[in-house]
């Protein structure tokens, strides 16, 4: 069993993917991927992603019949099995309509199965279906989470416990089962575009995930501070800032191939789920441009992305989603090896040799 002593030290900059398991319309053929055809899909991504070198894998959870995902820690116990190595975490969990024991439990039973790969972005969630199937009330979006959140905190560290809340029943001296291997699962706190969220983070969470999606991903530096200035104010060194970047994109062996491949994917994607109608081509060429949102290109245009934005937040985690609107497999495949392959390397070569040359600087 890997515990916390004996894990793999960690990159210095981790590279990961990411689904959703959206069952989108192909727009080459007309017709929906199956669910239980996108299920192996994802599993074939993640055992790919683990035996090309990738540090994370992610699986996000919506509770509507066009994704297959509702149930992460289902989905990635089911991973643990066919991988050795890559860590594993939901993307995100929808804390705020989820029982936090349950969450818990589950992950905690995930980190035993993967011999202590288990991590959690926990957020508020872009929809709002699971309220009124879960029974929870809109108007309390914002106390739901908070209160859960803090409750899931103190799942992670007692074994025993007694907590009271608004929001939920009493626990009264409660046996918290089972124990994770690592010595605490690591709880990161999922970010759109709110100061009060990435203050949350800064305080109370393991690391933020930003999910740049759209716009100016410059934009978000103020994001990025406010997190950092949180996390000082509650007693976090800077050395344990945690930022990681999580980003909608795709990687062919040029900027032309990349972007002719993607975009009917991502056009039909963005009609059906992000309520962006049509996106016209000219649209989808600006963002896909250098300093956009959009991680399109060849591998050296998508490593020129990444430092950029490197540059501004001073992030140590990126993750892409390659698999929008019903991209075929092989294409998200060959992605994910040029992602581990080529762009990884020379990013992480680039972040050594810049900061080797700041120390020879100041000596």
């Amino acid at each position: 069993m890997v515990n916390d002593g004996q894990q793999a030290a960690v990159p210095e900059f981790e590279f990961g993917i990411y689904t959703l398991g959206d069952l989108s319309i192909d727009p080459t053929t007309g017709k929906a991927v199956p669910a239980g055809q996108k299920m192996k899909e994802i599993m074939a991504a993640a055992q790919l992603a683990d035996e090309s070198g990738l540090d994370v894998f992610g699986v996000g959870e919506h509770h509507r019949l066009d994704f297959a995902a509702t149930s992460p820690a289902v989905v990635l116990a089911a991973i643990a099995s066919v991988t050795k190595r890559i860590r594993l975490t939901s993307a995100t969990t929808v804390l705020g309509t989820s029982d936090p024991v349950r969450v818990f439990e589950d992950f905690a039973t995930l980190d035993l199965l993967s011999d202590g790969r288990a991590e959690m972005i926990a957020g508020r969630g872009a929809y709002t279906e699971s309220f009124p199937l879960f029974g929870y009330d809109l108007a309390d979006y914002r106390e739901l989470f908070q209160e859960k959140l803090q409750l899931l905190l103190e799942l992670n560290a007692h074994e025993r416990l007694s907590w009271s809340g608004r929001m939920r029943s009493p626990l009264v001296d409660a046996e918290i089962a089972p124990r994770p291997a690592q010595s605490k699962l690591p709880v990161w706190i999922g970010v759109g575009g709110t100061l009060s969220s990435a203050a949350l983070a800064g305080t109370l969470g393991d690391g933020m995930a930003l999910a740049i999606l759209g716009g100016q991903p410059e934009d978000c530096k103020p994001l990025v501070e406010a997190y950092k200035t949180a996390a000082l104010a509650a007693g976090k060194q800077a050395s344990e800032h945690k930022v990681a970047i999580t980003s909608h994109g795709f990687i062919a062996s040029t900027s032309q191939a990349a972007r002719e491949q993607f975009y009917p994917h991502y056009a039909s994607y963005v009609s059906a789920f992000m309520g962006g109608g049509h996106l016209s081509r000219e649209r989808f060429g600006q963002l896909a441009l250098p300093g956009a949102a959009l991680m399109v290109g060849s591998p050296e245009e998508v490593t020129e992305k990444i430092l950029e934005q490197h540059e501004w937040f001073g992030h140590t985690r990126f993750m892409a989603q390659f698999d929008i609107g019903a991209v075929p497999y092989e294409r998200v495949a060959s992605a994910i090896e040029l992602l581990a392959v080529k762009v990884a390397p020379a990013v992480r070569a680039a972040i050594r040799n810049k900061r080797a040359a700041a120390v020879a600087s100041v000596l």
